[in-house]
């Protein structure tokens, strides 16, 4: 009869049900390195500001750190690393998705705004009446 222990619990001697009851533990080394990395992008991040960065470089920069820190985040401290592909899946592909629709929308607002500044340019046009001849 089985007795509840799994057989890679077994060898490290504790139970299937142990391991559910206590949780997932990490070596605290992972943490600290974690910690350590997000110090670093942090510190990258205040950077670009001491640096007085502009432009495309300076939103680049910001969103890339963003992005890094939030990525670290979500797989260590939330533990999504350790945690079954769909479950990671139904975590990340809606926001990537999400991010997506935000890119297309812009990208179509942009391509708006240059067809109504040229619609707008041709319609001031015709609508303003030739200027006479002044009289002498």
């Amino acid at each position: 009869m089985d007795t509840g222990s799994h057989p890679t619990h077994a060898a490290h001697g504790g139970t299937a049900a142990d391991a559910h009851g206590q949780g997932q533990q990490h070596p605290l080394g992972v943490y600290l390195k974690i910690w350590g990395l997000l110090f670093v992008l942090s510190a990258a991040s205040y950077m670009v500001d001491y640096f007085q960065l502009q432009g495309l470089l300076r939103w680049s920069l910001i969103i890339v750190f963003m992005l890094l820190k939030a990525g670290l985040i979500v797989a260590v401290f939330m533990h999504m690393l350790w945690e079954r592909l769909a479950l990671v899946y139904a975590v990340v592909v809606p926001p990537l998705l999400l991010v997506t629709l935000l890119g297309i929308g812009a990208l179509e607002a942009g391509n708006t705004r240059v067809t109504r500044g040229g619609f707008s340019a041709v319609a001031a046009e015709q609508a303003t009446p030739p200027q006479a001849a002044p009289h002498r």
